[in-house]
């Protein structure tokens, strides 16, 4: 058992860092990059897509806007228990450099959030989305860690009961988690407090749909640094995917940890912002 806490505790795994430090270090980086993104970039923040204290979006407009634009969606991760919208800014300023939009999405965490809510709650933030900005041309998703999972979730979803079918074009699903069951048996799954049924219902491993002809494209990204049972888990998750007819990339990421994988998306030349 204490193997397997240590498997998902990404903090043990980094080589820059030691486990006490990297978080707090992780919070800073996040939370001074996106008040440098709000500084330079024309944005409109806490925008209520529900009637929930947490179902706001932060909205970081491109610098030139041409008639239609992309929005890359940025679903944060903190294992659905910490981090907020509010440091989900960092990885504006290179993508409305070049024409893009982003958003990024709250949520409700744990203990408050169940999981079931959150996965209702980023499909609704998308819908509304569609429904307020009609200017938007493609949505791309992003998410990191617990994001990604989220965000692999939103893939699945049935939007019959919607009325609106968001216009994926593409995710890149950053160091994520696509089969819960392990967690339940770890001290994430405390504050998440999961049943194995929960579990199971909100595995995106357990409910790959086949791919539509006009399917997204997918890009699963994780860490050098990462534990082998997170790069497990996006491995199986790529290729049960592609094996339901997904357009989907494994991208193994050299010299990054769990953290840095994601936070140097504020780089220009980081090989995830050009991808």
């Amino acid at each position: 058992l204490q193997a397997l806490e240590d498997q998902y505790s990404p903090s043990r795994w980094s080589r820059r860092l030691d486990r006490d430090t990297i978080i707090d270090a992780h919070l800073e980086v996040t939370a001074a990059g996106t008040e440098r993104a709000r500084a330079s970039v024309q944005t409109l923040l806490h925008i209520p897509y529900g009637d929930g204290d947490r179902e706001k979006l932060d909205i970081y407009f491109p610098t030139n806007p041409s008639e239609t634009f992309p929005v890359l969606v940025y679903i944060h991760g903190g294992y659905w228990q910490c981090l907020s919208k509010d440091d989900s800014g960092f990885a504006a300023p290179p993508l409305v450099s070049q024409g893009v939009a982003v958003v990024a999405v709250g949520y409700d965490i744990a203990p408050k959030g169940h999981m079931d809510a959150m996965v209702l709650q980023v499909r609704r933030s998308l819908v509304f989305l569609m429904e307020q900005y009609p200017r938007i041309r493609g949505i791309y998703l992003c998410g990191h860690s617990a994001g990604a999972h989220l965000a692999a979730m939103v893939l699945s979803t049935d939007w019959t009961e919607f009325q609106v079918v968001p216009d994926i074009k593409g995710a890149v699903l950053v160091s994520g988690v696509y089969d819960l069951e392990p967690i339940l048996h770890t001290y994430v799954n405390d504050a998440l407090n999961m049943s194995r049924e929960v579990a199971q219902r909100n595995s995106p491993m357990r409910h790959v749909t086949p791919a539509v002809p006009a399917a997204c494209e997918v890009l699963v990204a994780v860490a050098q640094h990462d534990s082998p049972e997170f790069r497990r888990q996006s491995q199986e998750y790529s290729q049960a995917l592609r094996a339901a007819g997904w357009s989907v990339s494994l991208l193994d990421l050299a010299d990054v940890d769990h953290f840095d994988v994601i936070e140097k998306l504020s780089e220009d030349s980081y090989v995830l912002t050009q991808v």
